[in-house]
């Protein structure tokens, strides 16, 4: 899709003024956007006012850079089309309110710094949050290493704080008092970090005026993941004059405990001076797949793909959970049969758990540092997420010194936003992607071969950072990577999947795939997931469901617990499946 329909030009040329754009999957929101973002600047000319563009992943974000930077050649010479910024909607919050600004509110003496979890100080009581179940149990403190389930919802004027267990927010006591004291040395993690943007934008309304002159229009791609607390921070520039324009799908809010279930983008469209836009044509899909999509969304799509000669199409399969591996066999066989690519097709799942299980993870795997380093072997090998990994090694390694520094690990992590600390990233990268001379592979016995292993490379790895960088690891680190509670076996508990028949086959939760375009999907899904699916995307688990379905080009399969196939049956035929194997 290289030029524009009706549609997204009718969009692109918009008024400058605020949009609400509902768009179904597949339906070029980014192309849109980003033509959008061309066409404000083009009209704006040598204006010293910036746009920008923000969503809510690092990928979304390099996707839109590089389709604006040849684009932006179309644009007049000058300094105008260097006024627009494209990033996350945090980077944006954290770059031009938090850091330079929120100390001020936040009682503190010192830039703010980001916090994973990891830190040392986090052990000490004063910053202990306590969850309450509402079951009447008794209140529980908050692992400092699950801060970062820590989450901030805005309502009626004031903030409340849970925890997120178990896919359940826990109200938390006293969350406001903790708040305070980590602000008060300038330590916050993502979710707090949006509430002090919003204070301080209350509390220092010139800091509020100066950046609404500096960004008289904010565009904000996959808006149905706009969270409470984003949504007063918008408010807020909306109120005192920023154009701001969204563009989302409300059948994919499926970020719920933070508020981010799609209704705010619904409601946006209502509001009056906001002009209202739909896109209804999906370029992604094949014809039955955007029919199926419609009937579980309640929308009248188009789908702009004509019906392909090769197997196509949404299926339904049922399956037993000890012969899942062989589920996944059946289909990788359905998507080399159809010509599809593998490498561009997934499975995907509900929970995290499941996609561990698949791929042959442990969670019971060794303990403390070890247990991590472990999962961070399992996140590379086993699921190719080498981003995730680098993480919870970059985590690793922060418990690993003597005195990293407050915001340390954060960044390491956030390279781009600190350059002085791009040697250290490269340093742990490189550690985290070798299993030679780093993470040792998964495939090594646990306690006779990857621990001895482990052991000798972090040695070496921590030497270098003594040596280059001043940093000075803990004593002991034998006792600290211990072999306790591991196996004499490789570190995945099944099957080998790097070499297996499925080796190709990407396994991860739907949260993980959100926004991706793939071939074929394979959604693995529980009884009341696939109730909820065949329900619509009322619920959020309705909506997960149809995250992961129309994912797909050309191939869905929904795998059904064989024990639900016969009472699941007729509703599955009625949205548009077809059952595998059955003419």
């Amino acid at each position: 899709m290289m030029g524009l329909s009706a549609e997204q030009r009718a969009i692109v040329d918009a008024p400058l003024a605020p949009l609400s754009v509902i768009a179904c999957a597949g339906s070029g929101k980014t192309h849109t956007a980003v033509h959008r973002l061309i066409e404000i600047r083009r009209r704006l000319d040598e204006s010293r006012g910036r746009v920008a563009l923000l969503s809510f992943s690092n990928v979304a974000v390099q996707t839109f850079r590089d389709t604006y930077l040849p684009l932006a050649q179309t644009l007049p010479p000058g300094r105008g089309r260097q006024r627009v910024e494209i990033d996350t909607l945090d980077g944006f919050i954290t770059t031009h309110i938090l850091r330079p600004h929120a100390s001020r509110t936040m009682g503190c003496s010192r830039a703010p710094f980001l916090i994973s979890g990891a830190e040392p100080f986090l052990k000490n009581k004063d910053f202990l949050f306590w969850a309450q179940p509402t079951n009447g149990k008794k209140a529980f403190p908050v692992p400092h290493d699950k801060i970062e389930k820590v989450v901030a919802n805005h309502h009626g004027g004031t903030t409340q704080f849970g925890f997120r267990m178990n896919k359940t927010l826990i109200p938390i006591n006293g969350g406001t008092a903790v708040v305070a004291r980590l602000g008060a040395i300038g330590a916050y993690t993502h979710s707090l970090g949006q509430v002090w943007a919003l204070r301080t934008l209350q509390r220092q309304r010139l800091i509020l005026r100066a950046l609404v002159r500096r960004y008289p229009h904010v565009l904000i791609d996959e808006s149905q993941d706009i969270g409470t607390v984003h949504q007063a921070i918008l408010q807020e520039l909306a109120n005192a004059g920023t154009h701001v324009t969204l563009i989302g799908d409300p059948s994919q809010g499926i970020y719920e405990f933070a508020g981010a279930d799609g209704q705010f983008l619904t409601d946006y469209g209502q509001r009056a001076g906001v002009r209202s836009y739909a896109l209804t044509r999906n370029f992604r899909s094949v014809p039955s797949v955007v029919a199926l999509a419609n009937a579980l969304a309640s929308r009248v799509d188009t789908a702009d793909r004509p019906k392909p000669e090769e197997s196509h199409g949404a299926f339904f399969i049922g399956y037993k959970k000890a012969d899942r591996d062989k589920l996944l066999v059946a289909f990788q066989a359905a998507v080399a049969a159809a010509g599809l690519c593998v490498d561009k097709s997934a499975v995907v799942c509900r929970a995290s758990a499941t996609a561990a299980a698949l791929v042959g993870a442990d969670a019971s795997i060794g303990q403390g540092l070890v247990k991590q380093f472990a999962r961070a072997a399992l996140l590379r090998d086993q699921r190719r997420d080498f981003s995730g990994a680098f993480k919870v090694v970059a985590g690793c390694i922060a418990g690993l010194l003597k005195k990293p520094g407050d915001g340390w690990l954060a960044s390491v992590i956030q390279a781009t936003r600190h350059p002085e600390m791009k040697p250290v990233r490269r340093l742990i990268w490189s550690f985290t992607r070798d299993p030679g001379t780093g993470l040792p592979a998964s495939t090594l016995v646990a306690d006779t071969q990857w621990q001895p292993q482990l052991l000798a490379n972090i040695r070496a790895l921590m030497a270098s950072l003594q040596e280059d960088h001043g940093l000075e690891p803990v004593p002991n680190l034998g006792s600290r990577l211990a072999k306790t509670e591991l196996r004499n076996a490789p570190l995945h508990a099944g099957a080998d999947l790097a070499t297996g028949p499925h080796a190709n086959l990407r396994i991860h939760t739907v949260h993980k795939v959100k926004g991706e375009t793939l071939d074929a999907v394979l959604y693995l899904a529980e009884k009341d997931h696939a109730e909820a699916l065949l329900r619509g995307a009322e619920t959020e688990l309705g909506r997960i469901g149809y995250v992961a379905v129309t994912r797909a080009r050309n191939l869905v399969w929904l795998g059904v617990p064989s024990t639900a196939l016969d009472a699941l049956r007729p509703a599955l035929v009625a949205r548009g499946f077809s059952e595998v194997g059955v003419a």
